[in-house]
């Protein structure tokens, strides 16, 4: 690995790792190709909120355990033949897992190794950066079950790769390389899967060299864009950039820039 760890906090279903300002999640149920359960979801969620809650951390990867799957999607055995209200509780954490990726206010990788399927590929594009190994499989099989997306891909995938290609992966239900996922900007990159985490932990250490408030309030608009109209987005850009400028990291950088220096970012 490109990092040695030196916090380890103490899951069933996930590892979670701690290492130079960057925060590691890796799915660890390699036996059923780290399909996500109840308890998984929520260990997911109680690390998610470690994040945020850290000040230390400035970037987040996350991962599957093994080489087979970074995430086969939702673990069947979750909503079949269980009650409705138990089904949507299920449902309902795994919104909750995606959006909370999603509005992170650090930057999250997905390091995509081998399946991302189903809830998985939902949990992937959550992100703000998809790498994948070249034996990545991406996909939404959920129409071959008879049922359909229900963690996002239905409206985040139209709003990435575009209407088309939307409903191609949804309503055929087919998998597709990692070279084709990065042919329709579904993926950033896509590199050996031997090189997987390190090139992951190579973007989460460019990504810490950047001031975190102008981080967060730069991942907050580009958010915005895909929830408001362009003259209300616009409007939100030009707010976010004055109360920016504000900040001692917008002060910081200015000056670091005018004297010909690396800046030193407080993080306010």
């Amino acid at each position: 690995m490109y990092l040695e760890v030196d916090n380890v906090m103490s899951f069933k279903n996930i590892i979670y790792e701690k290492k130079d300002n960057i925060a590691i999640i890796t799915i660890n149920r390699p036996h059923v190709l780290n399909a996500l359960n109840r308890d998984t979801l929520l260990e997911m969620l109680s690390a998610l909120t470690d994040v945020e809650k850290d000040p230390n951390i400035r970037a987040l990867v996350i991962t599957g355990a093994g080489d087979k799957a970074f995430c086969a999607g939702a673990d069947v055995k979750e909503f079949k033949d269980k009650p409705l209200v138990e089904l949507l509780e299920f449902m309902e954490l795994g919104h909750k897992v995606c959006t909370m990726i999603e509005n992170l206010s650090k930057p999250v990788i997905a390091a995509v190794n081998g399946y991302a399927l189903g809830g998985g590929l939902e949990l992937a594009i959550a992100c703000d950066f998809i790498i994948a190994s070249t034996n990545a499989k991406l996909g939404q099989p959920e129409i071959n079950l008879g049922i359909m997306p229900g963690w996002g891909a239905t409206q985040r995938l139209v709003r990435l790769i575009g209407l088309r290609k939307a409903k191609e992966l949804i309503l055929l239900g087919e998998m597709i390389s990692a070279e084709e996922a990065l042919q329709i900007g579904l993926v950033n990159k896509v590199v050996p899967l031997e090189r997987l985490k390190d090139e992951a932990f190579k973007l989460a250490k460019k990504l810490i060299e950047k001031s975190p408030i102008a981080l967060k309030f730069a991942k907050h608009a580009i958010n915005a864009a895909l929830k408001t109209t362009l003259p209300e987005g616009l409007d939100y850009e030009r707010m976010s950039f004055i109360a920016l400028y504000s900040s001692e990291d917008a002060q910081e950088g200015i000056k670091a820039f005018l004297e010909k220096r690396k800046p030193v970012w407080k993080g306010r």
